[in-house]
């Protein structure tokens, strides 16, 4: 579905961080990486909600 407003594990604020990232990094050709560096994201769990996230809305959509 949607980016979760904040990190399962820490707490930390990263939904606002989300749609920067996708521009920047999913659709374009810069590393992930840096992209995330320069958002302030440094945390692993962090991290890791907002490379593995998988925008699903467009699919699940047409069954409600």
């Amino acid at each position: 579905m949607m980016i979760p407003v904040r990190c399962f594990t820490c707490g930390t604020v990263i939904g606002e961080h989300w749609e920067e990232f996708k521009a920047r990094a999913r659709e374009g050709e810069e590393d992930p990486a840096e992209v995330l560096d320069e958002l302030g994201i440094h945390r692993h769990c962090c991290r890791r909600m907002m490379i593995s996230h998988t925008d699903l809305v467009d699919v699940v959509s047409p069954y409600q």
